[in-house]
């Protein structure tokens, strides 16, 4: 429940974090949730600079917190918890003066109608700011504390990254760059970069793409110049790199399988040159309101679908397609550093659950792919189970699929693909797969 008696930037963050950490909502939109009644851009920031660093640094957090306590909270006093969790990251990661966020932390238990709380909240704030560093040397030797992931996941990565590991956890937590894709149809990259320095933002060339700029400082997308006239839109390098896999060419049929909230679809109408049909397709209702907004704001059009990718007799019209994108559900571990979020909502359940899902779009989909089609696999994971074992498994099931080679600078290869690892090349961690039907 919001935060009904409070009010600002620290309230509104407090109801976010409630949203993830009681509900399972995402953080993105727990946000905007508790934000709508918000003033102004000020107290924006801030509700969005405590959520998303309360959940970047959670697991080390609570760590200090469980050091701090002499017993865990009950149940019914999360909010008290997270409360708590909010004030230590306010002391450890910003420049908020202690003694003010100690005051604003005590003062919210009274909003929350929780007065007895407020002692608890003033005296574990108050002992961590005096004895910091005795307590985050004692947590040092816990994996989750000290990586700030979740167990299951360090080992994870361990195991897939013997040599990587280390540094991908280091990128998870750092803070992403903002990275934008210029409009093909609208101009150029060098021309946008004109009007940026015009506009006093900073910015450079992103690697490995023709449409990439990557700003100096983020800044508010209504800022950008021509971004609410569909000039720009924001997208990480790694995911930009799709569109031009697929190898475009005049007349093909193209399928984005997974579609929502429309990057890739906006990115593929925005360079594909007469292509015969577009369809966009996605199995929540939500998200497809999200892609047709995409649409809608760039200018851009194709069918757009409301539907399992998977019951294809549901939607599929008979007519093959020449490229098929699969962008399939993943655990998103690749981009941590832009959904915290996920290190409290993913689970080892969800990798089980979503392998099973990919395996499942793979075999469905590709009965619609055209001889001498391209199917171009992508996910958003560092996890090998979700990648190069996903298509060899696929493989090894059918005779009529070879693998195009990936040949490029960024990232890694291996027998099928090509893996980028979370902050190489200053992108996102994705994993990109040709595969070709004889």
């Amino acid at each position: 429940m919001p935060v009904e008696a409070a009010s600002g930037g620290r309230a509104a963050a407090l109801t976010a974090l409630m949203y993830v950490f009681r509900d399972g909502l995402p953080l993105s939109a727990s946000l905007e949730l508790a934000c709508g009644g918000l003033s102004g851009p000020r107290e924006r920031r801030l509700a969005r600079e405590l959520a998303y660093g309360v959940m970047r640094w959670w697991p080390r957090l609570a760590a200090a917190l469980a050091e701090l306590l002499d017993h865990p909270l009950k149940r019914k006093d999360l909010d008290i918890e997270v409360l708590i969790l909010l004030g230590l990251y306010q002391l450890l990661y910003t420049r908020i003066p202690p003694h003010a966020a100690v005051a604003e932390t005590v003062a919210m238990t009274r909003s929350l109608r929780k007065s007895w709380a407020s002692g608890l909240a003033n005296a574990t704030l108050r002992r961590f700011d005096r004895e910091r560093q005795t307590l985050l040397a004692r947590i040092e030797g816990i994996d989750a504390a000290r990586f700030a992931h979740p167990d299951w996941l360090i080992g994870e990565l361990r195991d897939a990254w013997p040599g990587e590991w280390k540094d991908i956890l280091v990128a998870a937590n750092a803070r992403p760059p903002m990275t934008l894709r210029v409009n093909a149809r609208r101009g150029t990259r060098g021309n946008y970069m004109e009007a940026l320095g015009t506009a006093g933002v900073g910015a450079t060339s992103a690697p490995f793409t023709d449409f990439g700029v990557i700003l100096d400082e983020p800044v508010d997308v209504d800022s950008l110049p021509g971004f609410r006239d569909g000039l720009v839109s924001v997208q990480d390098a790694a995911a930009q790199l799709a569109a031009p896999l697929l190898s475009l060419e005049p007349g093909h049929r193209v399928l984005d399988a997974c579609a929502a909230p429309g990057g890739k679809t906006a990115h593929i109408l925005e360079t594909g040159a007469d292509l015969s049909e577009v369809v966009a397709l996605d199995a929540s209702p939500e998200r497809v309101a999200r892609l047709k907004q995409t649409l809608e704001r760039l200018s851009l059009k194709c069918r757009v679908v409301h539907a399992d990718a998977t019951q294809t007799e549901d939607w599929w019209d008979g007519k093959p397609f020449d490229r098929i994108l699969l962008d399939t559900p993943c655990t998103a571990t690749g981009i941590i550093r832009r959904q915290p979020d996920i290190k409290f909502r993913r689970s080892p359940k969800d990798l089980s659950r979503l392998k099973k899902i990919q395996s499942e779009l793979l075999e469905s989909l590709w009965p619609l792919l055209a001889r001498g089609g391209l199917l171009l696999y992508a996910t958003c994971s560092v996890l090998p189970q979700e990648n190069r074992q996903r298509v060899a498994e696929f493989l090894s099931s059918r005779t009529d699929v070879e693998i195009q080679p990936i040949d490029s600078a960024w990232g890694r290869p291996d027998d099928f693909g090509r893996q980028i690892l979370t902050g190489e090349h200053g992108m996102d961690g994705f994993y990109y797969a040709l595969l070709a039907k004889r």
